[in-house]
């Protein structure tokens, strides 16, 4: 995940690894942990394997100086193809890598979003099952325990309601670009060609 959301942010501008981590605090650190001995051997390795390069260096407050990481194609085509793939994870992992991926939506196309958003309900329905069949008289004699299995199905709920949402609002947009170039083709004058006489 750290590979992924390190890509996508390089991919909006270029960075040195201390703004990086900067950023992943601020946008990720509900989703994945974030911590300095991660970063510069993930930037170390991004840029072995062609990913990213450095674009120039600027000096630091403590003297040394920062290197700033910029993506190449080969690093956009390595963040999509990580955009797209769907892992078999657990839950947890899943819901987190999910939201990595929704904060970086905007650089997708409509067809692709419907295809993460459409799979990301299919795991919610499948873990909506398990917990069904999993509940037991057990549970809902104790009240903590029924208290977090009722949490848990609650906020699984909110989620594939705001999923849901999502998936029509994404729907309606891949309509209203179809329609609107439908449009355009029918609204655009013949070509006459006039002979001369």
């Amino acid at each position: 995940m750290l590979e992924l959301s390190a890509l996508g942010l390089l991919q909006k501008k270029p960075l040195h690894g201390y703004r990086l981590k900067q950023q992943l605090e601020l946008f990720m650190s509900s989703c994945i942990s974030i911590n300095y001995g991660a970063i510069y051997p993930l930037l170390k390795r991004l840029e072995e394997r062609g990913y990213i390069f450095v674009v120039t260096e600027e000096p630091g407050e403590a003297g040394c100086s920062r290197k700033i990481y910029k993506i190449t194609e080969k690093g956009r085509d390595r963040w999509r193809e990580k955009m797209l793939e769907n892992l078999k994870e657990s839950w947890v992992k899943g819901r987190s890598r999910f939201l990595i991926k929704f904060f970086f939506f905007s650089d997708l196309e409509p067809i692709e979003r419907v295809k993460l958003i459409e799979h990301r309900l299919i795991v919610c329905q499948l873990r909506q099952e398990y917990l069904d069949s999993q509940q037991s008289e057990n549970i809902q004699r104790d009240p903590y325990q029924f208290s977090a299995w009722n949490r848990a199905k609650s906020m699984l709920n909110s989620e594939t309601q705001w999923l849901r949402e999502e998936l029509v609002k994404e729907l309606e947009l891949i309509n209203f670009e179809s329609n609107s170039k439908q449009s355009a083709i029918s609204n655009q004058p013949s070509a006459i060609i006039f002979g001369s006489r």
